[in-house]
Parts: C-alpha cells; structure tokens; sequence
C-alpha cells in the first residue's frame, strides 16, 4: 500500500463535510438494515446532500465509501477524491471496491432530477454489484423541510434486489418514505428512524429552553 499525500488535506476535508452537514440539516435519520459487508447502494438523486448524507451514514457506520461521480462533476471537485469519489467510466475501480468491502453509491438516474418518480435508470449500479458478488440496495433519500428552520434528511433502505427489481424496489421506497413524511407530525421525527447525525437546532428551539426553564422556576403556566 502506497501512502497518502498530505493526509491532513483529507482530514480538513472530512471536517469540512461533517460541519456542512450539521450546520445546513436539522439531522440525518435512518431507517432499514445497513449493509453488513461490500454493496452498491442505488439511491435516488433529487437533492444537492445526497452525496454529502450517504457520506456521513458510511462515516456513521463505519463504512469505507465510494462514490460515482461525472467526469465534468469531479473535474470541479478533484479533492472530493479524497471522500472516496470515483469518475463513473471507472467502474472496475468501483467493482474492486465493492468485492473489498466498501459500500459503493451509485445514482442510477445519472444526476440530480426533480423529486417524483424516478427516472430512467441507467444500468451502472446493477453491473457493478454483478461483478463484484455483492448485495445490490435501493435507496430512498428525501431532504425535506418540516417544522424547523432547516432541511432533514432521511434516508430508508430498501432490501436487497437484482437488476430487474432495481427501479421498482427504488420507487417502492421512495414512494414509503414519501408517504411516511406526509402522514407525519411534522414537528416530530418520524416513527421508526434513528437519528444517526445532530444538525443544526432551529432558532426557536435554542430560544426555548430558557422559557422552559424560568416556566418551571416560576411555576409560571
């Protein structure tokens, strides 16, 4: 294994990602199994975070990461690198990855798109896992506002599938987690998923609590 160059780059990149994170979302929350070994997750792609909230799931669970990203994409951003991105015609880096271990994303819609149904799916996370003997996992991905000042992002697991079940099983999550959002409080987390990132409190929440405080001081009601 050859050493990395200027690890403290990497380092500051990472905390840069984990302080976007937590200071643009209200938190990051999970529902479903994770991957226990190396598997191409196939999320939807219809928000900006979305690779930024796969990325703090994987450092969550401890998970090595990699990410497909356009060429023009990672021309742009060649530092992202470093968090694990891989041009998307560098497929067989992304196989060896996944047969090691890693999880690998792979946005079958080939970019951002408006939220709906999903689009056309490109063929791409479905070879990957093929090659690579490893599971093949929709994902649903919503980063929404709510009650507070600032976004959430979910994120549920599908099981896994193979390639012809790969949109259906997508849309079937994306279609749960939708469905999930619109039934719930929207001042509440939604029932069944783990908070696996602290965000960024809304201002009324910070305020709150010293009302809370004085209310019980006082015996004020």
């Amino acid at each position: 294994m050859t050493r990395e160059r200027h690890p403290w780059a990497t380092a500051l990149l990472r905390a840069s990602i984990r302080r976007s994170v937590r200071g643009g979302l209200e938190g990051v929350w999970l529902r479903g199994p994770l991957p226990a070994a190396g598997a191409v997750l196939a999320p939807n792609h219809h928000s900006w975070w979305d690779g930024y909230v796969l990325r703090e799931l994987a450092w969550w669970a401890g998970a090595d990461f990699r990410v497909l990203m356009t060429g023009r994409q990672l021309s742009r951003f060649p530092f992202l690198r470093r968090m694990g991105a891989l041009d998307a015609r560098e497929v067989r880096d992304a196989v060896r990855a996944a047969r090691a271990g890693a999880w690998v994303v792979v946005f079958p819609e080939g970019g951002v798109q408006p939220a709906g149904p999903l689009r056309a799916a490109q063929p791409g996370a479905a070879w990957i896992a093929q090659h690579a003997g490893s599971a093949l996992v929709p994902v649903a991905l919503r980063v929404v506002m709510r009650g507070g000042q600032c976004p959430d992002a979910y994120v549920r697991m599908g099981m896994p599938t193979d390639a012809a079940g790969l949109a259906p099983s997508i849309d079937r999550e994306v279609a749960a987690l939708d469905a999930e959002l619109r039934a719930g409080d929207p001042e509440e987390p939604l029932a069944g998923y783990l908070r696996v990132a602290a965000g960024r409190a809304s201002v009324h929440e910070r305020v709150d609590w010293p009302a809370r405080l004085l209310t019980r001081i006082t015996g004020d009601r």
